[in-house]
């Protein structure tokens, strides 16, 4: 079969001949049809994760076909007994175990997930990783109201955009940051309320009024800034560290206010349940920025690193 693999960190993912995938016990062979890239494939091949081996396929979102039917993985696997948190054994697709980025692939039953059908199989490929981070962060650890007032950073990737689109489903008041005007625009048209750009400077100072949730994952010296614009027992929900540790921060502002931070990674198999259902009954289509041929994965990849998309970079097999 044909693969993304990657062959050596450093160096780009291959196109290139792979062996089939073996049928275990408790498993079925996916054909799959389409596959999205994440940050995390980008941060593998150049060697900032934890764990990497090589030769591995590279991918954790995919959509195919099973004995007829439309199927969408979980890239969550081993997550655990603990709804509060994810078991020492949990991994994500794609390292160690082979990812979508193939023909096939080889996955657990239990991992294997009809297809919402409102949905094409290129906007199914771009939901799996992205809907169970933003839909766990969001609901599962934010306990986000409807009447919530949320900000969501760093609109335009694909965790982002889809904590937009399920905050505004879900009937919130939402706001976005962006260091580009035109992802804020963009985002604005989703019926967004309003938008703030981070590269200019105090830009928190143009908010009026304070956040009930907010959803980050840059972290950094600007994570600061947030807990200045946070209401009285805000939560802030933040599944990344883009721009690395918190400095600076005021505890005595934090617990006068009663704020709380929260770490989210991933979601359980009932996140990725509930979002799905979430997704089917409130229609969401995720946001597709450009699609690649599995063969071009390289050029896919040099998109997702230079950081312009809008939304999902999607794999047509």
């Amino acid at each position: 079969m044909k693969s993304l693999t990657l062959l050596e960190v450093g160096k780009s993912v291959v196109y290139s001949e792979s062996e089939e995938p073996i049928q275990k016990s408790g498993h079925s062979i996916v054909e799959l049809h389409a596959s999205a890239l994440n940050h995390r494939d980008i941060w593998i091949t150049k060697g900032l994760y934890p764990g990497i081996i090589t030769p591995i396929i590279l991918g954790s979102d995919g959509v195919g076909n099973l004995a007829g039917k439309n199927v969408i993985i979980n890239p969550g696997l081993n997550w655990g007994q603990n709804e509060a948190a994810q078991s020492n054994d949990f991994e994500v697709l794609g390292l160690p175990q082979n990812g979508t980025f193939a023909n096939k692939i080889c996955i657990e039953d239990k991992y294997i997930y009809s297809m919402p059908d409102h949905l094409s199989i290129l906007e199914a490929a771009a939901l799996p990783l992205a809907g169970v981070t933003a839909y766990r962060v969001l609901f599962s650890r934010c306990k986000v109201k409807s009447s919530d007032r949320v900000l969501i950073t760093g609109t335009g990737g694909g965790v982002a955009l889809m904590a937009v689109q399920l905050a505004l489903a879900f009937g919130c008041e939402v706001h976005v940051t962006s260091g580009s005007d035109l992802k804020i625009e963009k985002t604005l048209e989703l019926g967004v309320h309003k938008g703030y750009n981070y590269k200019k400077e105090d830009w928190y100072k143009d908010v009026q009024g304070q956040f009930d949730v907010i959803i980050d994952s840059a972290g950094g010296q600007s994570f600061q800034h947030l807990i200045k614009i946070c209401a009285p027992g805000a939560r802030i929900g933040f599944y990344g560290a883009s721009l690395g540790k918190y400095t600076n921060l005021n505890p005595q502002l934090m617990f006068w206010r009663q704020i709380s931070l929260l770490g989210s990674t991933m979601g359980s198999d009932a996140d990725f349940q509930d979002m799905l259902s979430f997704v089917s009954t409130h229609k969401i289509r995720p946001i597709i920025d450009e699609v690649f041929d599995l063969k071009d994965g390289a050029k896919a990849f040099a998109k997702m690193e230079a950081g312009e998309q809008f939304g999902k970079i999607v794999l047509q097999h």
